[in-house]
């Protein structure tokens, strides 16, 4: 009985996933490490020299009508999309125990052996981005209430065992993320996350993860205190720190907010350091210059969001032009984008936004 470990991303956010499976292979060897690609295989991605034993990309997943499906979707809400579908297919293998879902902006720092005997007996395993109460009103502000529109578990991590209850949970959540992996806060949806809140009202053998040690991120640094370096090693509340979500750290959010929320930790700040020097020339790798394959029409012009949002509303025109990226001239649904959709949106085109 095997334990497998999966990521999903596009081909261009490669350089991190490595970060990701690199500590997995570190600390658990004995687990299989599969990426879910949020993409179509590319000829520069050779598994055999990453620290991944195999591949799954969306062209091989049991998606009904897969191309529009996939045109609905940014880059973001796809990677998000396929997750329960993987964990599915996952789960059905022969042989497998457990599947255990990363963000590939994640990093393992040590074992994880007290999750895993968390998971025996139950069915589902969940951590939640918060497990003790803010004290300042503005850390509520920026934690709690983030959690409250966005969910309250990180899917971020998911664990779910191979029994009937856990192939049942993967089964729900792909029906749910299949009509509805949206990033849409004002509608109360944000990719796959917020339906998983029901996950503890619907399925037996759910166990909330509270640890202080799992998924640590900027929105929990208020409650959590790490410690330690990269040299000696990291704690968290003085247990050894299992994972850390590095989420938001190109762009710089996840400086800002950990400084926020942990002023003056030094342990903050070399964790950090350690990231960004591991991360450094991540921008000159080949693959991260890959183009997301699903990111454009086929003679390369890019796809707006405002056409993904009106071709996910509209049946008609899904049924009108079944292959959404077609750029047949005068028969195609980037044609009806650019000469019909203004004329029947006015005030949207001129605006280009779209919730």
């Amino acid at each position: 009985m095997k334990t497998i470990a999966f990521t999903s991303a596009a081909v261009n956010y490669l350089p991190k996933v490595r970060q990701l499976f690199r500590s997995i292979r570190r600390h658990h060897p004995e687990f299989e490490v599969v990426l879910a690609l949020a993409d179509e295989p590319n000829p520069a991605l050779r598994i055999d020299d990453e620290p991944m034993d195999r591949l799954i990309h969306v062209g091989e997943l049991d998606i009904p009508d897969r191309q529009r499906w996939v045109f609905f979707h940014t880059i973001v809400e796809l990677a998000t999309a396929i997750k329960p579908f993987v964990l599915k297919r996952l789960l059905t293998e022969p042989g497998v125990s457990r599947v255990l879902y990363f963000d590939p902006d994640m990093v393992l720092f040590s074992r994880l052996d007290d999750l895993l005997d968390s998971l025996e007996g139950g069915s589902i395993a969940l951590t939640p981005h918060q497990t003790s109460p803010e004290e300042t009103i503005e850390a509520v502000r920026d934690n709690e209430i983030a959690s409250l529109k966005h969910g309250i578990y990180n899917l971020g991590f998911v664990g779910v065992n191979a029994n009937d209850e856990g192939r049942r949970f993967a089964s729900w959540w792909a029906d749910r993320i299949y009509h509805f992996c949206v990033a849409d806060i004002p509608n109360g949806l944000f990719t796959d996350q917020r339906w998983v809140d029901f996950a503890p009202v619907f399925f037996d053998g759910v166990r909330i993860l509270k640890s202080p040690r799992f998924n640590v991120a900027t929105w929990n640094l208020t409650t959590r205190k790490l410690s330690g370096d990269p040299g000696a090693g990291f704690l968290v509340d003085g247990l050894p720190l299992g994972f850390y979500h590095f989420t938001g750290f190109d762009s710089g959010a996840h400086q800002v907010m950990a400084m926020k929320n942990a002023p003056g930790n030094d342990a903050v700040r070399s964790l950090i350091d350690w990231y960004a020097e591991q991360t450094r020339f991540d921008h000159e790798d080949p693959l991260s210059r890959v183009k997301w394959a699903f990111g454009c029409y086929r003679d390369g012009s890019p796809i707006e969001l405002l056409h993904r949002r009106l071709y996910r509303r509209r049946p008609d025109l899904q049924q009108a032009y079944p292959d959404p990226f077609d750029v047949t001239p005068g028969a195609s649904l980037k044609s009806w984008m650019h000469h019909q959709a203004p004329i029947e949106y006015p005030e949207l085109f001129s605006k280009k936004q779209l919730g």
